[in-house]
């Protein structure tokens, strides 16, 4: 067995250029159809998590004091209706992502499985 040439090859591998493949096509056209989706997800929760904690400390006088603690309970259930639509947002947005990518992917997917048959 000779190493050097099998360590050559793999050298020659790594550097060679590469053909893309449809599976790698099919799988970052299914990723750009959910980025959409996932970005708003999380930047939204954040924020209405932030709005609910920000409406818990002032309703429970951690900063303000006894002014500020029905502004901080209107601020708190705005949070939490936030938080509570998130999801359904979520899946709304990803729905109409799928749609809008759906013929390309079923395309490419029905190649890819000719391909191995």
């Amino acid at each position: 067995m000779n190493t050097n040439k099998i360590y050559a090859e793999q050298i020659a591998n790594e550097y060679s250029v590469k053909n893309e493949s449809k599976v790698i096509a099919l799988k970052k056209l299914d990723r750009k159809a959910k980025l959409p989706a996932n970005i708003f997800a999380y930047s939204f929760g954040i924020v209405m998590s932030l709005i609910l904690g920000l409406g818990m400390c002032l309703s429970m006088q951690v900063i303000g004091n006894e002014q500020f603690v029905i502004l901080g309970i209107i601020i708190g259930i705005i949070g939490i209706i936030g938080v509570g639509l998130n999801y359904p947002i979520y899946k709304k947005i990803l729905e109409t992502s799928k749609r809008k990518y759906s013929y390309d992917i079923i395309k490419l997917a029905n190649e890819v499985s000719q391909e191995n048959e």
